[in-house]
């Protein structure tokens, strides 16, 4: 493809997003058909010669949009938020037509410096505790998800609990990691995937008002797994749970992990991004106790996926868990300890100019930008909660401090309820007209309202619930 055919092809297919942004208020949230549809549309083998593109965009039309799930249409609720935004899709055409590979600073200088001076950006607009900024001993980097810095935090973590024995003999002791029965299912695979197993994952009862980890119970566990000869290694707090938005106790968590030597990762993925408003920081209280911290601005901070921003109060720790260094990737500014070769803290060896999409949304909106974009969202869940709260038929079932409303119908015995509440779901979203997940709260089913689409408004808040009234009525006729 010549520059020429690029630009004549890409003033097409970004006449095409923007297209697509402009109709999404229109279609179906998500696709009625059947599996295998999209495949029974497409060739059975790959073209033997090239077709220059020929009807790329009927196919866009025809083949990829009806079968798409529509995570930035303003009905959908589901989940929580995957943000994007034009900046932040200008950024990765940026990235990707200059193909850097930024696993060294020798590699990808720019690349490595942005994304330096990104993260502090953030940490300075989040007001992360000092010891996260880069000029400090910590530092940040942009993981793929909250997936993989939870991994990192627990490779990072057996390196200190066992005095870097870890890197040469494996996991031979037994160590122990905690995180409380809200936790996400990530910490579960990065404990297999670490090598302790699930006999080594410690689940923590939660209060049964808040949701969210009862510090006794972790220190009494702590306590026995010490006494029965294991090492306790890692505690996985969360700020913002998945299923509720549970706010763990921080203060209290980082006390025991301090007494007992234990490092802590605070995982903010989702509510991490209200900290750009100074009112919805209390999630941070305690903060300074932590080893690392992530959140990610893939969802609820427009800028597109893959991002999720990692910080550690001890670069030097993570870097001796995670750095392999074969003479093929020698380099005089490595050698010279000077700059930062981002490929030690991470798990692949490869990585994308992820920053440069970050840098554009944070120029693009600024401070008040940001801060207005998460303020709506969740005045709008206030709203939405109200308008549950005047319904008789209707209970909320958890605390509300972001923008995720967790609900139900009310009554009928437990198995009666759950069917009922699970009929609701199944007749909502197979309208099309909005989409709600769902999840468990103190084992009955729940409905889960996330604000986060960046078109979202009022009109569509009330338009959910409307649709959840009607369905309600079909439901308990």
């Amino acid at each position: 493809m010549s520059p020429e055919q690029f630009r004549q092809y890409g003033h097409e297919l970004v006449d095409w997003v923007a297209d697509y942004w402009a109709t999404l208020p229109g279609r179906r949230v998500r696709p009625d058909d059947a599996p295998g549809t999209v495949a029974g549309k497409l060739p059975a083998t790959a073209p033997v010669a090239g077709d220059g593109l020929t009807g790329l965009v009927d196919d866009l039309d025809a083949i990829i949009a009806p079968g798409l799930t529509h995570w930035q249409h303003p009905r959908f609720f589901g989940y929580f938020p995957a943000n994007t935004s034009g900046p932040s899709v200008l950024g990765d055409l940026v990235a990707a037509g200059l193909g850097t590979q930024g696993m060294l600073w020798a590699t990808g200088p720019a690349c490595t410096e942005v994304e330096t001076v990104m993260l502090d950006w953030l940490a300075d607009l989040l007001d992360l505790p000092g010891k996260f900024r880069s000029h400090a001993t910590g530092g940040g980097v942009i993981q793929d998800s909250a997936s993989s810095a939870t991994l990192v935090a627990t490779l990072a973590a057996l390196h200190r609990a066992s005095g870097g024995d870890w890197r040469t003999h494996g996991t031979r002791r037994r160590y122990t990691v905690y995180t409380s029965t809200e936790g996400h299912s990530s910490i579960e695979k990065a404990v297999r995937l670490a090598g302790i197993g699930d006999a080594g994952l410690r689940l923590i009862e939660v209060d049964d008002h808040t949701l969210a980890m009862n510090p006794d119970r972790l220190r009494e566990r702590i306590a026995a797994d010490l006494a029965d000869g294991a090492v306790p290694a890692l505690v996985v707090a969360t700020v913002g749970t998945t299923s509720t938005t549970a706010v763990d106790p921080l203060p209290a968590i980082g006390e025991i992990t301090r007494e007992y030597g234990l490092w802590l990762h605070v995982d903010a993925a989702y509510a991490g991004a209200a900290a750009v408003c100074p009112e919805l920081r209390h999630g941070h209280a305690g903060l300074e106790h932590a080893d690392s911290y992530c959140f990610d601005p893939h969802k609820w901070l427009l800028t597109g996926f893959d991002c999720d921003a990692f910080w550690v109060a001890d670069r030097a720790e993570l870097i001796q868990a995670l750095s392999v260094l074969p003479e093929y990737l020698r380099n005089a500014a490595t050698d010279s300890d000077a700059v930062i070769d981002y490929r030690d803290w991470q798990v692949p060896l490869g990585r994308r100019f992820r920053a440069l999409k970050l840098w554009f949304v944070l120029r693009w909106y600024g401070r008040d930008g940001l801060r207005a974009h998460i303020r709506s969202h969740v005045a709008l869940a206030r709203d939405f909660a109200d308008l549950v709260r005047a319904d008789p038929r209707f209970e909320i079932v958890a605390p509300s401090p972001y923008a995720l409303v967790v609900f139900r119908l009310r009554g009928g015995a437990a198995d009666d309820g759950d069917a009922r509440n699970a009929a609701l779901l199944d007749r909502l979203n197979a309208a099309g007209e909005v989409f709600l997940s769902h999840t468990r709260v103190r084992g009955r089913y729940a409905l889960r309202v996330a604000v986060g689409s960046p078109q979202t408004t009022a009109v569509d808040v009330a338009a959910a619930w409307d649709a959840i009234r009607a369905a309600a009525d079909g439901v308990c006729a």
